[in-house]
């Protein structure tokens, strides 16, 4: 039935959305398949069964919490304690759904894939487009592309894990955010935005010496409160100051004065 699901909406999406937008998801996959490529070598180089990064590309479908997952196990932490930290960077997807629209993960049982393949890509291509329907096709299209291709990438680099120890030489890590930054660029030309942007980008780099990889970004997002519109305050309306409003006295004006806007309506 998922299959049936996913087959419909995949023709809806290449109706729906334009060519350009098709391409930038692609892309944005091909980079998420080669970033599953270091995960799954580094899982699998520092001691994981090929079956663990498998399932949790599957199960969990977060490329930073498994990366935490794998990194805090590797080095002798509790399983427990790296599924704790993995739930904590995860919590950002309560921020990603409150900001999606009504109807765009899906409604009944569909809501519950739906959310399983929000991620920040899926959601940064929604909210990109104008519209409802578009919003809900780019959604899909780049849920469904991660959904084929992290599961796809981990389990090809845990195979080739064993002969490629240091994946780090090739800088994959460096693909993630430089397809979330093109994709913002456009945002950035607001300026609270821009600010808010700068200001979380500050705290991530203050705050990734000293706390373990995922949860500087989830920090950073303490910068959207700059995004907070305090209300205008309404001007103050003493007694003094207040307009009468009684039959003898309308607006400001004394009884033998007419009005100015009178004044200057009736002039010649």
């Amino acid at each position: 039935m998922i299959w049936v699901f996913r087959i419909n909406y995949m023709r809806s999406i290449y109706r729906t959305l334009e060519r350009s937008v098709l391409a930038d998801v692609g892309l944005t996959c091909v980079a998420v398949f080669f970033i599953g490529l270091s995960y799954g070598a580094i899982a699998v180089a520092s001691g994981f069964p090929l079956w663990v990064p498998a399932a949790l590309s599957v199960l969990v479908l977060a490329g930073a919490s498994e990366f935490l997952f794998v990194g805090i196990v590797a080095t002798g932490g509790s399983p427990i304690a790296a599924a704790l930290a993995g739930l904590l960077v995860n919590s950002r997807h309560l921020p990603y759904g409150l900001a999606l629209p009504p109807g765009v993960t899906g409604r009944r049982w569909a809501r519950l894939l739906g959310t399983h393949v929000m991620n920040d890509e899926s959601v940064v291509f929604a909210l990109a487009q104008p519209d409802l329907p578009r919003k809900r096709a780019a959604y899909w299209a780049c849920g469904f592309g991660v959904l084929a291709c992290w599961p796809g990438g981990a389990v090809l680099g845990g195979l080739i894990g064993s002969a490629v120890h240091d994946t780090n030489a090739f800088g994959l890590d460096a693909m993630f955010p430089a397809v979330i930054l093109a994709l913002i660029v456009k945002d950035l030309r607001d300026a609270r935005t821009l600010r808010a942007a700068l200001a979380g980008a500050a705290v991530a780099l203050v705050a990734t010496p000293f706390l373990p990889a995922g949860l500087p970004v989830l920090l950073a997002l303490t910068a959207l409160l700059l995004l907070v519109r305090t209300p205008a305050t309404k001007a103050s309306t003493s007694p003094g100051n207040e307009a009468s409003t009684s039959p003898g006295n309308e607006g400001s004006t004394s009884p033998g004065q007419e009005p100015a806007a009178t004044q200057v309506r009736t002039a010649p």
